[in-house]
C-alpha cells in the first residue's frame, strides 16, 4: 500500500498551457512596432520643450572641448571643477554682452511695434542728404514725408506695417525665453563636458550599432563639422555682432541691440555686418559730432573685416559648408526657434549636408563602372548617327 504521508507530499501535476496553433508574424510585428512608435512619440512630446537647448548644449560642448581639455589640465584633472569653471566663463563671455544689448532689443522692438500699430511713431526731420550720390535726394524726400505727414504714410502702408509690428512685438517677448535657453544650454554643456568620456563612448556605440565601422567614422565627421561650423562661422558672427552692438551703444545709436541682432543674422548667413554698419556710419556723420563719427567709422572697418582674420584661424581644417546651406539653416532655425535657433539650425543643417555627402561618396559606383555605363549609352547613339 502507498503511504498516505508520501502520497500527500507528491507535487501536483502542472497545468498544461496550450499555445495558439497559428500565430501571425505580421500581426505580432505590427503590435511591437506600434508600441515602440507610441513610446517614441511620448518621449518626443515630453522632450520637445528642451530639444533646442539640448541641441545647443551639445554644440557648445563639442565646440568648447579643446578649451575645456586645457582647462582640465590646468586644474589637475578634476572634471567637475573644470566644468563649473567652464560654465562660469561661458556665462560671463556669452551672456554679459547679450544682457547688455538684450535690453535695447526688447525696448526697441516694443517701441517700434507699438508705434506701428498705434500710429504714434515720431520721426525726426532728415538731415541734408543732397551730397549722397544716386539715392540721397530720394531718401531725403521720403524721410521728410515721414517726419511731416507720418499718419498718411502709415495709412498707405497699414497692412505691411501691422504685420511688421506684430512680428517685432513677438521678437521682443521671445527675448527673455531666448536668454533662458542660452543659460540652460550652457548648463547642459557643462554637464556633458564633465561626462565627456561616457558621451563619446555612447556616440561611438550608436554609430557602431547603426553602421558598424562606417558609423564610427560618421561620428568623428559629425564632431569635426560641428566644431568647425560653430567656431568658424557662428563664433565669428557672434563676435562681429557683439562688437558692432557695443560700438553703436557707445556712439549713442538708437536701438543698438536691434541693429546688432540684424548684424548677427547677416553675419551668420555669410553676408557680413557691413550692410548694417554702413548706414549707421552715414547716420552718425550727419547727426553726431565729427570725432564720434570718425571713431565709429574706424571701428566699423575693424569689425567688418575681422572675419577675414578669425575664420582661417577658427575654421581650421574643418568642413567647407556652402553658403546656401548655412543661409537656409540659419533662417529656418531663426523662424522656428528664435535667436537660439539661428545657431542650432545652421549647425544641424550643415551636419546633415556633410553626412549626406560622406554617405554618397562611400556608395558611389567605381569609376570603371561609370565609364562602362557611359560607353554603353554612347555606342547606340554613334550607330544611329552613322
Amino acid at each position: 500500500m502507498t503511504d498516505p504521508e508520501n502520497q500527500a507530499a507528491d507535487p501536483l501535476p502542472a497545468p498544461e498551457i496550450t499555445l495558439p496553433a497559428h500565430s501571425d508574424p505580421a500581426v505580432e510585428s505590427a503590435i511591437r512596432i506600434g508600441l515602440i512608435a507610441a513610446l517614441l512619440l511620448l518621449c518626443y512630446q515630453i522632450m520637445q520643450p528642451f530639444l533646442v537647448p539640448i541641441a545647443w548644449g551639445i554644440i557648445l560642448a563639442v565646440a568648447g572641448w579643446p578649451g575645456y581639455r586645457r582647462l582640465l589640465g590646468a586644474l589637475g584633472g578634476r572634471p567637475v571643477v573644470a566644468s563649473i569653471v567652464f560654465v562660469l566663463i561661458a556665462l560671463l563671455v556669452l551672456l554679459l554682452p547679450v544682457l547688455l544689448l538684450g535690453g535695447t532689443v526688447a525696448q526697441g522692438t516694443e517701441w517700434l511695434a507699438q508705434g506701428f500699430q498705434t500710429g504714434d511713431l515720431k520721426i525726426p526731420a532728415p538731415p541734408d542728404l543732397s551730397g549722397v550720390p544716386v539715392v540721397g535726394s530720394q531718401v531725403e524726400e521720403f524721410w521728410r514725408d515721414a517726419s511731416t505727414n507720418l499718419q498718411e504714410l502709415l495709412r498707405s502702408l497699414e497692412p505691411q506695417l501691422k504685420a511688421l509690428g506684430s512680428w517685432l512685438l513677438h521678437l521682443a517677448t521671445s527675448t527673455g525665453m531666448g536668454l533662458l535657453h542660452f543659460v540652460l544650454a550652457i548648463l547642459i554643456s557643462g554637464v556633458l563636458l564633465a561626462k565627456a568620456d561616457t558621451g563619446r563612448r555612447a556616440a561611438d556605440a550608436i554609430g557602431w550599432r547603426l553602421a558598424g565601422s562606417r558609423g564610427v567614422k560618421f561620428v568623428r565627421l559629425a564632431e569635426n563639422v560641428v566644431r568647425s561650423v560653430s567656431r568658424g562661422i557662428l563664433g565669428v558672427a557672434l563676435i562681429q555682432a557683439v562688437l558692432a552692438g557695443l560700438g553703436m551703444l557707445v556712439a549713442g545709436v538708437p536701438l543698438a541691440g536691434l541693429w546688432a541682432l540684424v548684424a548677427l543674422l547677416l553675419a551668420v548667413i555669410q553676408i557680413g555686418a557691413f550692410p548694417v554698419l554702413l548706414p549707421v556710419m552715414l547716420y552718425l556723420f550727419y547727426t553726431a559730432d565729427l570725432t564720434t563719427a570718425v571713431l565709429f567709422a574706424i571701428w566699423s572697418l575693424f569689425v567688418g573685416s575681422i572675419d577675414n582674420v578669425l575664420k582661417p584661424v577658427l575654421l581650421g581644417r574643418g568642413a567647407l559648408v556652402p553658403m546656401p546651406v548655412i543661409f537656409i539653416g540659419a533662417i529656418g532655425g531663426f523662424i522656428g526657434a528664435g535667436i537660439i535657433g539661428l545657431f542650432v539650425g545652421a549647425v544641424v543643417l550643415a551636419l546633415g549636408y556633410e553626412l549626406f555627402l560622406a554617405w554618397l561618396e562611400e556608395s558611389a559606383p567605381p569609376a570603371a563602372v561609370a565609364e562602362a555605363a557611359s560607353a554603353e549609352v554612347e555606342e547606340p547613339t554613334r550607330a544611329d548617327d552613322a
